[in-house]
């Protein structure tokens, strides 16, 4: 209900609509960034998990929600945003500009078992990669500048075992494929 309020509002205004991220990352043991990107359920590009800011809730807590629905991932959320990105949502009868604020999430376990499994691929793959991967350049720049930051590894320290989520190339088939 709230969702389309906004939607109408904004686009009755000219705003752009606004979305909360999660960027899910781990070190790798030499110390480089892997991201892990999915794919949309509609169009099947690759993305990071997002969705529409919840009610009563911060917006880094709603990022961190949709990690754990769409992508099965918990861990530590960033409560200041890392960047924004841009892109065309499509709607029924039209495409709306939306803005998206990004959160950091070091991923500390990975579930066998979440609600968007049988809906998504998942890929732990490296930073510069996966900004190559996603259609939206300003998504792209602020996952290499992420990387490139000492943010990254002060929010997650090294993992002694990555090997907890996921190898790190390995890509991670949505459960009954």
């Amino acid at each position: 209900m709230a969702k389309d309020k906004q939607k109408k509002r904004h686009l009755a205004d000219g705003r752009p609509l606004e979305q909360v991220a999660a960027l899910p990352f781990r070190i790798t043991e030499d110390g480089g960034v892997d991201i892990l990107v999915m794919t949309s359920r509609e169009t099947h590009r690759v993305v990071i998990p997002k969705g529409w800011p919840m009610k009563n809730r911060k917006d880094w807590k709603s990022a961190q929600i949709e990690a754990r629905q769409e992508a099965g991932v918990i861990g530590d959320i960033g409560r200041k945003r890392i960047g924004q990105y841009r892109y065309w949502k499509r709607l029924e009868t039209h495409f709306a500009l939306v803005k998206v604020s990004v959160y950091p999430l070091a991923v500390r376990r990975q579930l066998s078992d979440w609600p968007e499994r049988h809906e998504r691929a998942q890929m732990w793959i490296n930073a510069e990669d996966a900004a190559l991967l996603v259609d939206e350049p300003e998504l792209g720049a602020l996952i290499v500048e992420f990387a490139q930051s000492p943010t990254a590894r002060r929010l997650a320290p090294r993992h002694e075992n990555a090997s907890k989520t996921a190898d790190a190339k390995s890509p991670v088939a949505p459960a009954g494929t």
